[in-house]
């Protein structure tokens, strides 16, 4: 009878409530104590959950001629350090709370650590989750993250995380996932606790991307992304930058073929000059057997082909990935041409290598070269020269138990006939890296 009770009791409760109830009325069907009332069965399911967890990285990281020779020489070599934490909470059955503190560390770096490198403890997420049927509001600090990561990503490679200050409104509709967003970046400063947006970067707009169906491998992305950045510097000069990407990204896998192709076109202003940019890029592989991918990146980003005049043509990859050519590479995807040829072998399960050969150039010879964060690495001017350098490199990773892997990586770049001319310096790069990294 007194089953029979709680039975007809949850039968009133919605839908949306019944499993946890459910569960909970197993404990009551086999519990020798029949006496439990149904809203103790009921509150169980409403009870809120936290789960914890984090990351733990140990990296050792030696530069010949870091940046073809710009930096303080290092012998020696530096040690990197991340730890994360953080504590997922389910606070009612509309609400989420997440929060995750970070501390990157630095030790032993000629020259001091750079802006990625270090930043002692601080808030790297702190965001709520609002559910209302489709849709979910999140709003607080948070990661953003889009696509395979060209244009706005997390900056996986580097010691610290990327993160924003802002919100973001997703909706869910079949097969459409669409992200409307705005937010301010947020700089990444070496102290406690002092990480503070910047109202000098924002980037705001709608992400939509279709995925695969129940028998498919294709997908697509369509974009509007805007950034506004009061202190840019170009080769053009310095002033301030507002910029609007419209982007399409079509990609597919399968067992035995897959790609990956994105083009994006950007106008805006940069002071009083018109900005006309564009982007294409593409990743292309094939599997003679499981084990083994033969593919081919080929990307090229537009640059401008005349300082002088009241137009800039340089591409701006806003975000970008840390090592979008690699670990090696101080270069970001602007004004440039490149192909990365690679090769990558599933040894076991467990057990994955990669090689890669990257040829670059500059798209435009009139244009500088640029790196990741947006700086002005050398000037165009003084030669025509289009060819950086190429880059082989050889990874190694090693997933030894569910929760910790390990990664090896070394690479080479020369110091192409543009480096040469734009230099002194003008050395051969050499990076040897090996890390450790725990999840749990």
């Amino acid at each position: 009878m007194q089953l029979l009770r709680v039975l007809r009791a949850a039968s009133r409760h919605r839908s949306g409530q019944l499993l946890g109830v459910l569960v909970a009325l197993l404990g009551v069907a086999s519990s020798t104590e029949a006496q439990v009332d149904i809203r103790d069965a009921v509150a169980r399911a409403r009870a809120p959950t936290v789960s914890a967890g984090g990351e733990v990285r140990e990296q050792y990281e030696r530069f010949a001629h870091e940046e073809w020779g710009s930096e303080t020489p290092d012998g020696s070599g530096y040690w990197l350090q991340r730890y994360m934490f953080h504590v997922d909470a389910q606070v009612w059955r509309r609400l989420r709370a997440f929060v995750e503190v970070k501390s990157g560390i630095e030790v032993g770096r000629a020259g001091g650590p750079r802006p990625p490198d270090e930043d002692t403890l601080d808030l790297h997420q702190g965001f709520l989750d609002l559910w209302f049927g489709p849709a979910t509001i999140r709003l607080g600090r948070q990661e953003l993250a889009f696509g395979t990561e060209r244009l706005i990503s997390v900056r996986e490679g580097p010691n610290v995380r990327q993160t924003f200050d802002g919100a973001d409104l997703v909706l869910q509709y079949g097969r459409w996932r669409v992200d409307g967003f705005g937010a301010r970046y947020v700089e990444t400063d070496t102290g406690v606790f002092d990480d503070s947006s910047n109202t000098g970067r924002i980037v705001w707009g709608i992400y939509a991307v279709r995925g695969p169906g129940a028998a498919g491998t294709r997908g697509i992305d369509l974009y509007y992304l805007g950034y506004r950045r009061n202190e840019a510097s170009f080769d053009q000069g310095t002033d301030r930058e507002v910029r609007h990407s419209w982007g399409v990204r079509a990609w597919r896998e399968s067992a035995s073929v897959d790609y990956n192709m994105e083009a994006s076109l950007q106008t805006g202003t940069f002071g009083q000059s018109r900005i006309r940019s564009w982007t294409v890029a593409s990743d292309t592989g094939y599997r003679p057997v499981p084990s083994v991918r033969f593919g081919v990146r080929a990307n090229v980003t537009s640059g401008d082909a005349d300082r002088g005049d009241d137009r800039l043509g340089t591409f701006n990859p806003l975000f970008p990935r840390g090592d979008y050519f690699g670990l090696v590479s101080p270069l970001a995807p602007s004004n440039h041409l490149d192909m990365h040829p690679q090769v990558t072998v599933h040894v076991r399960a467990d057990l994955v290598i990669k090689a890669t050969w990257l040829f670059f150039w500059r798209e435009e010879s009139g244009d500088g070269l640029y790196g990741i964060p947006g700086n002005l690495l050398r000037s165009g001017k003084g030669t025509h020269e289009r060819f950086v350098g190429q880059s082989p490199g050889l990874e190694v990773e090693w997933q030894t138990t569910k929760s910790l892997s390990f990664t090896g990586d070394f690479a080479l770049f020369t110091a192409g006939p543009f480096i040469r001319e734009s230099g002194p310096p003008a050395e051969d790069i050499t990076y040897i890296a090996a890390w450790l990294t725990y999840r749990f």
